[in-house]
């Protein structure tokens, strides 16, 4: 499967992170599709159905978890990958709630290089 053929949605409030997100995987051969709060993320999965999203928790206008709550009932979004990268290192309860919605992976933006992020999207969508 061509990786040059996959879509990944970023939804990120934080421009210039969401700068770097874009060059890295538009690098990469991703097409890359970005949204800045969670309606806009909500949208665009419907839109333009991508094959993976990165999804921050801290957003404008509807927080992550209510993105991927969303998302999680559509059709598409029940077995959409969903990466979470944020700056929240969860509690328990965050934690269950967040594991509840069956994201592939919670990275924590500070513990984590664009390398590693690249990697598990890699291993989510199976490209070699």
């Amino acid at each position: 499967m061509s990786q040059a053929a996959k879509k990944i949605l970023i939804i990120e409030d934080n421009e210039s992170y969401l700068t770097i997100l874009n060059q890295k995987f538009s690098t990469d051969k991703y097409e890359v599709i970005t949204a800045q709060d969670g309606p806009e993320g909500i949208k665009k999965v419907t839109y333009n159905q991508p094959d993976i999203v990165l999804i921050d928790l801290l957003l404008p206008k509807m927080n992550g978890m209510e993105v991927i709550e969303k998302i999680r009932q559509s059709d598409i979004g029940k077995t959409l990958p969903l990466i979470i990268l944020t700056n929240i290192n969860p509690d328990d309860e965050i934690l269950q709630k967040i594991m509840e919605n069956k994201p592939a992976y919670y990275l924590v933006k500070p513990e984590v290089t664009l390398d590693d992020i690249a990697e598990k999207i890699r291993n989510v969508l199976q490209i070699s």
